[in-house]
């Protein structure tokens, strides 16, 4: 019988579970959880195939105890096993942490890491290159355990071997390992595999900096684990890796992350180790640079811990005692487990299919991760922005607490239309402090960064992407005090000297973003007649984005009343319409002397907009829709405009093919509008603004239907995650709410689109905003019931399909009825 098969596949997980001292409930329950995912599939035979496979269990260990523990918990009448499972079900449950992991990214996958975590502690199946590197479901041979997954920064190889007369020799550069995913088990926090050349079952867990390691080696054999500190993992090598002995169950090292052309200074990773065991010695390779440490307890299980820091091994060691000073690895995994299902708890769904609201949960789990912190537990943090490396301090509480964490970042550059919304709504703590990291930055370096790694700026992207970030955080109420520092801090980016005038990481120079084209001219040119300096210098994309961020930076000062700033940058968010052919209907590139791009073609891919065609980039005025839909011909004319781009996009599911990379097909590159990247990822919610809500509300749910709807390995996101800005849409749209200019003005408006479930409940942090919830009800919702034909927010009519984060927060119920014909 097929579901027998996947039950004793599963045995080998089950037998290591029961060589242990201690067998957990929630050990237990993650056996469940494998055997549930089956249930619906094989429903005829379900309880039958339990009872046997678990007799089959009793016959096999003879365990009393935990004998009898099976047999209360797995040899139940059916509707008992229901009802254990929903008693010990958690959000986090939900999540599909193996979402789109044929589609490999360097800080893409995540399994024992906490949220934001320093340490994001998974195997690594692929290590060479940051595009297919890190894990890769379709690879099937684990070559490290590295604690590094981040943008730009990588480090940490562990593998852990046993050792024989056939291999001693060999062991420091041939230690790969096969490995199946029927002995797999990934959940957030959590990750579990069987090495199968060396029958070694590994399980990883994580506190914020400390990565925790249980691994079980047969009986009677000789127990190792080898530290691969020199090596290429990701974007940068690991180079000049130490490793040191100081007591029999403690070790310290370091290495160095090299330099590449995004993160030109090198970056030092210190680490602490400790073990339960003995350790009886370490040995160094010197071909490799490889160290093996060998244990002479008679132990089958090794616990392992190995603090991070990016400043120094006592405050590595720190981390540890801060963060992890038991060795109860089922403890540090319970947590990490409460831990995620008390952030993805904050959002409550009922209705559509469990495979929706697995999804949902996985994309929102995905924009609670990717960008890591960099500060120790006391509040040190590496500052590489001056001329020499220091260790840096943040202030700290009247608890000797630091008051926020330092953070790791890739680009904000999309964020407008993602965690702008979602973090600000839903974790308004989580900006608050990325607010306060992004003004150290700038503290320490006189500058604010939009993709800081390793503690300095990558200048990754364009433009001053984190501005609309801060704005929006301060017209939310998020962020109230030294408001004119931090717009100060903000205005130097827009200015000559500031980030603007940086192409994509142009580190030298400050000549690629064409600034001053943009200052004298309205626009900058394509290309630019100066030269090459940097990455994406692509004018009419440049033009696009600074004239919306400048028109975030005019919302400020005017909350702050600087009326000249406000006239002068609303002044300059109008430079759009300079490259607006009116003859051609499409955002047009002009070179140095204003001469319209010849032989043009509006669907060519990169031909002056950044990872975009011009099609899908005539859109990105998200501060002037109604300016843009006037250079159309009106708002009729532009939603026809933009109907019809969808109708084509349709035929290609909306995206340009399944990855970042497929975007330089010849055919997918030609998509009018694609959601497998940032320039476009906000066009169906551009209807609304233009009069036409109905096909907001269609074209949204047919963009989730078609394209964000999978759960597996294959599919996914179709294009570029970005540290989590792909998953925060999915979840936005999906919940049906938006903000077009993201959030940055006055009242900070949201549009109310089309939601999937039926009932939505988002719990409102207290500390932040007066109300205890928003609801938002769905009556009717179905996948053919699209259209909302009635709207109430608190017993009043809704004009317009908008709200105001005011209105919002002090919570309430938007009831939304739908039908399955667009409102009259």
């Amino acid at each position: 019988m097929q579901f027998l098969k996947i039950i004793e596949e599963r045995l080998s997980f089950v037998t290591f579970f029961l060589s242990f001292k201690i067998f957990s409930l929630y050990q237990l329950n993650i056996v469940g959880f494998e055997i549930n995912r089956y249930k619906n599939q094989y429903q005829p035979n379900f309880v039958p195939s339990i009872q046997t496979a678990y007799m089959e269990l009793n016959k096999i260990y003879k365990i009393g105890q935990i004998a009898i523990s099976l047999t209360l918990v797995f040899l139940l009448s059916c509707n008992a096993q229901k009802t254990i499972s929903l008693q010990n079900k958690q959000v986090s449950d939900k999540v599909y942490p193996l979402l789109d992991t044929e589609n490999s990214r360097w800080f893409y996958f995540s399994s024992a890491s906490r949220p934001f975590g320093m340490v994001n502690l998974s195997p690594d199946t692929e290590i060479k290159g940051d595009w297919g590197g890190g894990y890769k479901y379709t690879t099937d041979t684990v070559k490290g355990f590295s604690h590094i997954h981040e943008w730009q920064l990588s480090g940490v190889s562990v593998m852990p071997v046993t050792i024989s007369e056939k291999n001693k020799s060999t062991v420091f550069k041939d230690f790969y390992s096969k490995f199946s995913h029927k002995t797999e088990i990934i959940t957030p926090g959590y990750h579990s595999l069987k090495l199968d050349r060396y029958q070694i079952t590994a399980e990883l867990t994580s506190t914020p900096r400390v990565g925790f390691h249980q691994y079980t080696f047969p009986k009677g054999t000789q127990k190792a684990i080898l530290f691969n500190l020199n090596t290429i993992l990701g974007p940068c090598e690991n180079t000049n890796g130490i490793l040191e002995k100081n007591n029999d169950y403690e070790l310290s090292g370091s290495l160095v992350l090299s330099t590449n052309f995004r993160r030109p200074k090198p970056l030092t990773v210190f680490f602490k180790v400790k073990t339960n065991q003995p350790i009886a010695s370490v040995e160094r390779d010197p071909a490799t640079g490889n160290y093996l440490i060998h244990f002479s307890g008679a132990k089958e299980q090794i616990l392992m811990k190995v603090g991070i820091s990016y400043t120094s091994v006592e405050n590595a060691a720190i981390n540890i005692e801060t963060e992890l000073p038991h060795w109860n690895f089922s403890q540090t995994v319970a947590d990490s487990r409460k831990e995620w299902s008390a952030l993805l708890g904050r959002i409550k769904i009922e209705g559509g299919t469990e495979t929706d609201q697995r999804r949902f949960y996985t994309d929102l789990w995905h924009a609670l991760q990717g960008r890591k912190m960099i500060s120790d537990a006391n509040g040190a943090y590496p500052d590489n922005t001056g001329n020499q490396f220091r260790v840096g301090h943040l202030p700290l509480n009247a608890d000797g607490k630091p008051k926020f964490n330092h953070y790791n970042s890739d680009a904000f550059w999309g964020a407008q239309w993602t965690i702008n919304t979602l973090w600000g709504l839903v974790y308004p703590e989580i900006m608050e402090e990325f607010v306060y990291s992004l003004m150290q930055y700038y503290k320490d370096g006189g500058i604010i960064p939009r993709g800081p790694a390793g503690g300095n700026d990558t200048y990754v992207m364009t433009g001053a992407s984190t501005t609309p970030f801060i704005v929006s955080v301060i017209q939310k109420g998020i962020v109230k005090e030294n408001l004119e520092e931090i717009y100060t801090a903000l205005k130097k980016n827009h200015m000559p000297g500031g980030i603007m005038e940086k192409a994509g990481y142009e580190h030298n120079t400050n000549i690629g973003g064409g600034l001053k084209y943009y200052l004298q001219n309205g626009y900058v040119p394509y290309p630019l007649p100066d030269g090459n300096f940097g990455s994406h210098e692509d004018g009419a994309s440049q033009t696009l984005e600074y004239a919306y961020q400048d028109w975030t930076l005019a919302q400020l000062a005017k909350k702050l009343n600087h009326e000249d700033d406000y006239q002068y940058f609303m002044k300059r968010s109008q430079n759009y319409k300079n490259l607006f052919d009116s003859a051609i209907g499409w955002m047009r590139p002009k070179n140095a002397e204003g001469k319209w791009r010849e032989n043009y073609d509006p669907y060519q891919y990169e031909n002056g907009f950044i990872e975009s065609n011009g099609a899908q980039s005539t859109w990105f005025v998200p501060h002037d829709m109604e300016g843009l839909a006037n250079l159309m011909g009106g708002k009729a004319k532009a939603a026809e405009k933009l109907n019809l781009q969808f109708e084509t996009a349709q035929k290609l599911k909306y995206t340009s093919g399944t990855s970042h990379d497929a975007e330089l097909h010849p055919e997918f590159s030609r998509i009018p509008v694609n959601f497998g990247n940032q320039p476009s990822m906000q066009t169906s919610n551009i209807f609304t603004l233009l009069g036409r809500p109905d096909l907001t509300q269609f074209w949204t749910r047919n963009v989730v239907k078609t394209t964000f709807s999978g759960l597996s390995p294959a599919t996914g996101y179709n294009g570029d995650e970005d540290q989590g800005l792909m998953g925060s849409l999915n979840v936005l749209l999906k919940l049906g709410l938006f903000q077009m200019n993201g959030g940055t003005d006055k009242e900070a408006v949201y549009q109310i689109g089309s939601p999937i479930f039926n009932k939505i409940t988002i719990d409102l942090n207290p500390r932040y905003y007066s109300g205890k919830t928003f609801e938002i009800k769905a009556e009717n919702n179905s996948p053919e019931k699209v259209y909302i034909k009635d709207i109430k927010y608190n017993n009043k009519a809704v004009k317009d399909f908008t709200l105001t984060h005011e209105e919002i927060t002090k919570g309430g119920e938007l009831i939304l009825g739908m039908s399955d014909q667009p409102k009259s």
